[in-house]
């Protein structure tokens, strides 16, 4: 059994001093898979360093998983999906009831973890397990939303139904940035279906995965139902092509989206992948300043912008323009540190390269003519001086050629740009390739409807600056924010993860009906 224990006790690894991970320690500071029922060493030739994206220190290393090790996995899910296909599918809620018990019980665990390895505050880290908790919560009512429907008498003794089927084995490809909330969003739907889940987790932050895969185990899932492997590509690419993954369901880049579905349209897979986004706020002049600004700074620089619902641009609406200073003052307010420390508004970035990714992003604005109104080029945070860090930046004079417009930045960067009008900010909204989430800061209910109405983005938000729906609805991302049709939790979830049966039946109940089944010659008298 793997122990879960979260502490900063320093281990040797390859004669690096390294901070023990939670849920490795006990594994030499090698991150294990999951296979069939067991945490494993992998016999990979080559590692990854997994930092403290804070300190530049070494947490772990994770496997290059080989293709037996895969293999095995492939093998083993086959087995056991085999059996749970057929459990009651109230048996298979009652995984979900335990594991929403258990997830209570590590929240701490979990979030000092994802703290540790990605770099967020712990109240964000709290949120990135307690979002994913809901969709526990909600797969915990599996039984009755997997029911079918019949119709009766379609001619003389003729009935129709269709039932719900679960579809064998789910390639499961998460994230780093938020490495608790996906794959409980993945996780607990495919099992409470029926499915087996094959996952890789993240290589920046496998270990809220590993927490959270020991929790399945004590929950009491049967073993080679859940199964984990780690890598990179290579593990992408074995799960997206093999014969025997029904599905896959993914979160990250658009890029590696399409590129799955293309592995997917060649081998007949479902496919539920979720790619990158450039999410817009509407600041209209009847705002309430304080709200809008205080709304706007939480969703762009939360996480340090690492969010597919980070509010990236801001369009201010002819009026509006005290938003700006108000937002610069804001952002200048808000404190960068390590994560784990008492009020800190967010943390580093997760790995150095996507720092340097950020202010190759930063500089273009300058170079093509955008204002830097504030630059977090050069921040350090003291007693985090090697860190991967950026302060708030916030860019105006923005328009939609420009590279820091065009591209998901995914850091603490919040473009600007202004129109005299509604219909203009629309417009200029529509216009984006993207289509995950929008707000609209108004007092107006008719500015609201109308905006809500004319949009071209999935999910929508009236004062609600980052509009994630609850399980009882789905995440319906749109345009090149999403591939496939059936997007993740709630209804639509579950019709993901699940295939239709429709089935006729003709029964004449008669004495010649009788006689053919019984062989009897004799009429029968009730």
């Amino acid at each position: 059994m793997i122990r879960v224990s979260v502490h900063r006790s320093m281990i040797r690894l390859s004669g690096v001093r390294a901070i023990a991970a939670c849920p490795i320690t006990g594994h030499g500071g090698k991150v294990p898979n999951f296979i069939n029922g067991k945490f494993v060493q992998s016999n990979a030739t080559e590692w990854i360093e997994n930092l403290n994206p804070a300190t530049q220190e070494l947490i772990s290393l994770v496997p290059k998983s080989t293709a037996a090790e895969m293999q095995e996995c492939i093998d083993g899910a086959l087995i056991a999906q085999a059996k749970w296909k057929v459990t009651p599918p109230q048996v298979r809620a009652r995984v979900a009831f335990k594991l929403k018990e258990l997830i209570e019980a590590n929240m701490d665990k979990l979030a000092a973890c994802i703290s540790l390895e990605h770099g967020k505050t712990i109240p964000d880290a709290k949120g990135d397990v307690f979002r994913g908790l809901e969709v526990v919560e909600m797969a915990c009512s599996i039984p009755t939303m997997l029911q079918g429907e019949t119709l009766p008498t379609l001619a003389k003794n003729l009935d129709t139904y269709s039932q719900r089927e679960p579809l064998g084995i789910i390639g499961a490809i998460t994230p780093f940035n938020f490495p608790a909330m996906i794959p409980l969003w993945m996780m607990p739907v495919a099992l409470g279906c029926g499915n087996a889940v094959i996952m890789k987790p993240h290589k920046a932050d496998p270990g809220p995965v590993m927490l959270l895969t020991e929790l399945h185990r004590q929950a009491g899932l049967p073993d080679g139902l859940l199964q984990i492997f780690h890598g990179d590509r290579a593990g992408v690419e074995f799960l997206g092509m093999h014969k025997d993954v029904q599905a896959m369901t993914f979160v990250g880049s658009t890029p590696a989206a399409d590129a799955i579905a293309a592995m997917c349209a060649k081998t007949g897979k479902r496919y539920q992948l979720n790619g990158g986004a450039k999410n817009h706020a509407i600041v209209m002049p009847d705002m309430d300043l304080e709200s809008a600004v205080n709304g706007v700074a939480g969703a762009a620089f939360g996480a340090c912008g690492q969010r597919c619902m980070a509010l990236a641009h801001v369009v201010v609406v002819g009026g509006a323009e005290a938003f700006i200073p108000a937002m610069v003052k804001k952002a200048e307010g808000m404190r960068v540190t390590g994560g784990q420390e008492k009020g800190c508004d967010f943390g580093p970035l997760v790995t150095k390269e996507a720092k340097q990714y950020v202010e190759s992003v930063i500089q273009s604005a300058q170079e093509e003519g955008a204002k830097l109104e504030l630059d977090g080029r050069g921040y350090v945070a003291k007693g985090f001086e090697k860190g991967n860090f950026i302060g708030p930046t916030v860019i105006t004079n923005v328009d939609q050629d420009m590279r820091c417009y065009k591209e998901e930045i995914f850091g603490p960067v919040l473009t600007i740009s202004t129109v005299p009008d509604l219909d203009a900010a629309i417009k200029f909204t529509n216009r984006n390739q993207y289509g995950n989430g929008t707000c609209i800061f108004t007092k107006s209910g008719g500015a609201a409807r109308k905006f809500a109405n004319e949009i071209e983005v999935g999910l929508v938000g009236v004062n609600v600056p980052v509009p994630v729906p609850l399980p009882q609805f789905s995440f319906t991302g749109w345009k090149d924010s999403m591939r496939g049709d059936l997007h993740f939790y709630g209804k639509q979830g579950v019709q993901f993860y699940t295939r239709m049966k429709t089935v006729s039946t003709f029964w004449d109940f008669s004495d010649k009906t009788l006689d053919l089944e019984t062989g009897f010659t004799d009429k029968v008298k009730v």
